[in-house]
């Protein structure tokens, strides 16, 4: 058995002259599961690598914050990095946390909830990895409220950051620390972030 390619960062491979259908991706997802795939809205396959422990620890803190509000609240879903989002403005995306309202969950089908989930979370959260370019993350925002989501964070340990994406608004960056709000997307949830510690 051969070990799976080792990524630093990602790898995006242009496809141009391929036309991969969302079959065809679907099956190339279940047959390298050792590989986290994306593909951008203009088709171009993404290779993501996987997380140190830094991040990884950073990454479910905050799973954990938004999954204990939503226990208490029973407004909708969390997901993990693991789940894939067709997104209605094309490309699948694999956000490092997002969340789906109620009843837009229960609106799927069971073989829709087997499969990448065809829709836009209503908010999503990225964490910026050492190797991550932040443009690409930038423009992955971008596509994420082009496609329906109502409030997204990104959270930026490198540059001390945090830039907030909302619909029809222009993006606000704030300096940590500081405390978020759910605001009218996951209602009556804050989640302080402190400044990393990098070293």
């Amino acid at each position: 058995m051969t070990s799976p390619p080792t990524v630093t960062g990602s790898l995006k491979l242009n496809l141009h002259s391929v036309e991969l259908s969302d079959d065809q991706f679907y099956r190339l997802c279940g047959d390298n599961p050792e590989l986290q795939l994306e593909r951008d809205r203009q088709g171009a396959l993404i290779v993501m690598s996987p997380v140190g422990g830094e991040r990884g620890r950073w990454e479910a803190s905050y799973t954990i914050a938004v999954g204990t509000w939503n226990l208490q609240t029973q407004l909708g879903e969390v997901f993990s990095s693991s789940t894939l989002f067709k997104l209605p403005g094309g490309g699948d995306r694999s956000p490092d946390l997002a969340w789906v309202e109620r009843s837009r969950w229960q609106c799927l089908t069971r073989e829709e909830r087997q499969k990448f989930l065809p829709l836009a979370p209503d908010f999503v959260l990225e964490l910026r990895s050492p190797s991550d370019r932040l443009p690409d993350l930038q423009d992955k925002m971008q596509e994420y409220l082009d496609s329906g989501v109502r409030l997204g964070w990104l959270i930026n340990p490198q540059d001390q950051t945090v830039e907030i994406y909302r619909p029809q608004q222009p993006r606000e960056v704030r300096s940590l620390p500081t405390v978020l709000s759910g605001e009218s997307v996951l209602v009556g949830f804050t989640l302080a972030i402190a400044r990393f510690s990098l070293d």
